[in-house]
Order: C-alpha cells, then structure tokens, then sequence
C-alpha cells in the first residue's frame, strides 16, 4: 500500500497545490476522528502501508474510503461462508423467485415454532418483513456485507433451497478460494 500515486495538480495562481477529488480526502486528524484514535497512530498505520496515502506538502492525507474500509468488521471464515452459500440461493431466488420465497416463508413458520423468543425471533421477524416485501429486498440482504446481513445469515430461512450436490459445490469452490485467499 503506501503511498499511491493520485495527479496533483498545482495552482499555480493560488500558490499551493490541491489534489484533483480531494472532497474524500481527509486529514490525518480528521481520520483519526472517525476511527476512534489518536492522529499519531493513523500516521503510524499510513507509515506501516496499512492505510494508503497522499501527501500534499508535508501532510498526508487519506480517503475517506479507506478510513470507512477500516470501519467495516471483518467476517469470519463461517461468516464468508454463509455469504457464499447465500449467493447461490440468491442465483436461485432470481431464477424461481417465487418458489425460494415460499420454501423460505414455509421455513419461517416452521423455525418460529420452535424460536418464539429471544434474538433468533427477533432475526426470524426480520426475514419474514424482507420475504413479504420481495424478492428484491431479500436479494439485497442475501449479498450484502454490512453486520445487520451477516447477523440474518446466520439465522436463514432458506434451508433446502439449493439442492445438494449445488450446495457441496459452493462449499468446495469457497474452500478453495479460502485457502488461496490466506495464502495471498
């Protein structure tokens, strides 16, 4: 990482120099605002090129991408495979929407029984509001990286949707990338 290589473009005019976008950079202060630190230890981490910077003068400066980027929890492995497992159902829920929509009410109804209470209810509500609102609302949480969509992953009605042997294949192609992911 370290320091990229953005276009800066002098004024000469105004004698001092602005980078082109510069409305998502930030300073090194403002980005240690965000990330709940110290300035001195986001200069530390662009010193060690885990966050990218620019410098303008004597000053870094940081996009704001890349402090949000910080921001984000990482997933688990069990969580990147859910992801995994629920793109496929997502490939299927846009080929036969309304027959994943309705093995995954009839799984709602049938994990509610057995889940009346507590936070599993409360994920399992959740899921029941996005099924009645469509296959794109739940398309959406299905491949999304935030923690409100990792969290319904884990307590998924859709359960039977991929048949076996496609549910084996997800499982081998993550393992492999996994595996080629870490070594990286």
């Amino acid at each position: 990482m370290g320091i990229l290589n953005w276009d800066v473009v002098f004024l000469a005019s105004a004698g001092h120099a602005c980078l082109m976008g510069d409305s998502g950079l930030l300073t090194t202060g403002e980005a240690a605002l965000l990330l709940h630190v110290s300035r001195q230890h986001v200069v530390d981490l662009c010193d060690r090129g885990r966050l990218p910077y620019v410098r303008v003068g004597t000053h870094r400066r940081v996009r704001r991408a890349d402090v949000e980027e910080m921001l984000r929890p990482v997933m688990t492995r069990d969580q990147f495979k859910a992801l995994w497992l629920h793109r496929a159902v997502a490939g299927r829920l846009v080929s036969a929407p309304d027959a994943v929509l309705a093995r995954a009410a009839e799984n709602l109804e049938r994990l509610s029984v057995v889940h009346p209470n507590g936070m599993t209810a409360f994920w399992l509500d959740r899921w029941r509001s996005l099924v009645r609102n469509g296959a794109e609302a739940v398309l959406e949480r299905l491949t999304a990286t935030d923690a409100e969509a990792t969290e319904l992953r884990q307590n998924s009605p859709f359960a039977g949707v991929l048949k076996e042997e496609d549910r084996q294949a997800v499982l081998t192609a993550f393992a492999t990338w996994w595996r080629l992911e870490r070594a990286a």
